[in-house]
């Protein structure tokens, strides 16, 4: 029976460091880039390398994302292919809900229908990165690996947060440290000169190599592993425990990765794709991003002005100035307005004008930014509706300050989703 590749997304947990942006969805289902989810990149990777069964595991504040899930990837029945949901569940054999990574593959063993011989691929489902996993599938069959870890090479200046590797020039992994902190231990685990001549642009720097948390697992080295090692997580506990047991080998990645952990990574992350050539690559059609196909209208622009502005279908915006933006669908700016370093998810839904008048009587905005408005260094989550005149910047804010639905975390002022801001409102 010829070998299959299995690929496994992971849905998130909690996404503490992304609130409020996850206070009503899970990490993977975060808008990105006007159109897009986070989740879109590592299932279009997977589709991109002919990848096609593919199943996400999900477990907090689900709803979005399945329903962004259900009304993107649908194959036809003959290809094979698919993009199935996993959920926590309570089963006879456990009733715990996911405890990490490693706990959420493990409950899911019996969903698989794995033989042996098949490849594991397990992904992060909130990452910004364009992989051909291929290659890595390639390598991980070509070295006899058990186990093949992709690694970026990293400053040390960059590495907080990190499981770093120490690695043969033969790319086998002979050590792994979740998240050092001690400087010592850093320095001992820096990137061989051999193995630093094929990084590309590299820095006056030491650098390390890091894991990306992206895995391929032989089936019977990870169906062992999760039967035999009591552990919750890869990074922590599983790969640690299998280090000098089974055959490890790094796969070193030389492209764009973010790892979009926190309201500022996800917040640069954005800007930066308003860049006239920017780290990654959307237009790229040899490696297209799949998302949800919503039939929308082209976005209509009425006077104004606009420095390296992403602007997504379905928008009106009216004289607005926009600088370093980028504008989710069916936005609605108005006249006047000013936009600066500022990241605007966009709408669910055009509003109707039965829905305006009903809204009008009770003193509520209409949906989008209203008319002269000055906002800079923000996130706009969907559905806000700001009014007219209102000054929104996190200048000389202290961190995590909030008015309402308005809030400051990392240093970029949040509109929360569904938020109300009034006319007149300075923060």
């Amino acid at each position: 029976m010829k070998s299959k590749i299995i690929s496994v997304v992971m849905g998130g947990g909690r996404g503490k460091r992304l609130h409020p942006l996850t206070k009503m969805r899970c990490k993977p289902a975060v808008p990105l880039a006007g159109k897009y989810r986070l989740v879109d990149i590592p299932i279009s990777n997977c589709l991109n390398a002919g990848l096609n069964q593919i199943y996400v595991l999900t477990q907090f504040n689900t709803a979005s994302l399945h329903r962004h899930i259900q009304e993107s990837y649908n194959f036809d029945p003959f290809g094979g292919g698919f993009v199935d949901i996993l959920s926590a569940e309570q089963t006879e054999a456990g009733e715990s809900w996911y405890q990490g990574t490693a706990d959420a593959v493990r409950q899911n063993l019996h969903h698989y229908n794995a033989n042996d011989g098949d490849l594991f691929l397990i992904l992060s489902g909130d990452q910004l990165y364009n992989m051909d996993f291929r290659r890595i599938i390639d390598q991980h069959r070509e070295t006899g690996a058990d186990v093949t870890i992709a690694a970026k090479a990293m400053p040390i200046t960059h590495i907080e947060g990190l499981g770093l590797m120490r690695v043969e020039d033969n790319l086998e992994i002979k050590e792994f440290v979740e998240k050092p902190d001690d400087a010592n231990v850093i320095k001992e685990l820096s990137i061989s000169d051999k193995l630093m001549a094929g990084i590309s642009n590299p820095h006056g720097d030491k650098y390390c190599l890091a894991s990306m948390g992206i895995y391929v697992f032989g089936k019977q080295t990870l169906y062992d592993a999760l039967h035999h090692i009591n552990a919750a997580d890869f990074g922590r506990e599983v790969i640690p425990q299998l280090l000098g047991k089974v055959g490890l080998y790094s796969y070193i990645f030389d492209g764009y990765w973010e790892d979009i952990g926190s309201v500022r990574s996800f917040f640069e992350a954005n800007l930066r794709l308003t860049e006239p050539l920017p780290p990654f690559n959307f237009f790229d059609q040899d490696r297209v991003i799949y998302t949800h196909p919503r039939y929308l209208p082209a976005s209509k622009i009425n006077g104004g002005s606009f420095e390296n502005a992403i602007v997504a279908d379905g928008c009106i915006i009216s004289g607005a100035s926009l600088k370093r933006t980028v504008i989710g669908v069916r936005s609605v700016i108005g006249e006047g307005s000013h936009l600066e370093n500022v990241v605007m998810m966009g709408q669910d839904h055009f509003e109707r004008s039965d829905e305006r008048d009903n809204l009008s009587e009770m003193n509520i905005p209409k949906i989008g930014i209203g008319k002269n408005c000055h906002i800079s260094n923000a996130i706009i989550d969907k559905n806000a509706r700001i009014g007219d005149n209102v000054r929104l910047s996190p200048k000389d804010k202290p961190e995590h300050c909030e008015n309402g639905d308005i809030m400051v975390r990392d240093g970029v002022l949040i509109v929360s989703k569904d938020a109300i801001v009034p006319q007149d409102t300075v923060f």
